[in-house]
């Protein structure tokens, strides 16, 4: 077969990774200098790298972040209660592998939704499929699903995220249907999938914000229970900026 048919081919095949480093040799006219098992090892690396790229950037895309954010980019000064050690725990990940939540609070401007935001970015990275929803908007949401028969669909696309964001919750009080749908999406996910939640609230102050004192236990036992927490302080990071 000769270069170019072997190209045509790479490109009929989508092989873009190894059509690109296949062109990159002939350009260098290296490939005289390289043995038929380099050649073969280096075009699957290649192929493989480039179809990685594209999986992190299709799950980057599709997570819809508020922010594009980095661990590497995070403030750790002491006034603002984050614990560095406890960031680079869970940015490797492996919180999502075995399941576990976490939950982030703070007052507004503290940097809770940047902080989510670069987690998540991270477990894109890592190929970890993930989705940022803010609940304010979630719920209306789910609620015109209702009407137009489409909730099943998008409660079970929710479930199968390895991370769901779910930030600013609290900033409204929930209704019967945010509540049922809420009870949903974490009964679905609990021991199965990780979560983190995201609020200006403590806590403590959640089971008013659900509304149903037996709906909140049932939420937050399978929620909060050995999440791993962030617990923010000082001023607006808005306010210093």
């Amino acid at each position: 077969m000769t270069q170019s048919a072997a190209l045509n081919q790479m490109s009929k095949m989508k092989f873009h990774g190894m059509m690109e480093a296949y062109k990159t040799i002939l350009d260098s006219n290296k490939h005289h200098d390289v043995n038929p098992e380099e050649l073969v090892n280096h075009l699957l690396q290649a192929e493989w790298e480039e179809r990685e790229n594209r999986k992190i950037n299709r799950l980057y895309r599709t997570a819809k972040f508020r922010y594009s954010a980095a661990v590497e980019e995070l403030e750790f000064s002491p006034q603002r209660g984050l614990d560095k050690m406890q960031i680079l725990r869970l940015a490797d990940m492996s919180f999502i592998k075995r399941k576990e939540n976490i939950l982030i609070t703070g007052a507004t401007g503290s940097g809770k939704s940047y902080i989510a935001s670069a987690l998540g970015n991270q477990a894109c990275m890592q190929g970890f499929r993930t989705q940022y929803y803010n609940t304010t908007k979630l719920f209306p949401k789910l609620k015109m699903l209702k009407a137009d028969g489409s909730y099943i669909k998008e409660i079970a696309r929710i479930e199968k995220q390895d991370l769901l964001i779910l930030d600013d919750f609290g900033i409204q009080q929930l209704d019967e249907m945010a509540r049922m749908a809420l009870l949903e999406i974490i009964e679905d996910r609990h021991g199965r999938a990780s979560t983190l939640v995201v609020s200006q609230l403590p806590v403590t102050k959640w089971f008013e914000t659900i509304g149903d004192s037996t709906i909140a236990d049932a939420i937050l036992d399978r929620l909060a229970h050995t999440a791993h927490r962030i617990e923010l302080k000082g001023e607006s990071m808005r306010k210093k900026q």
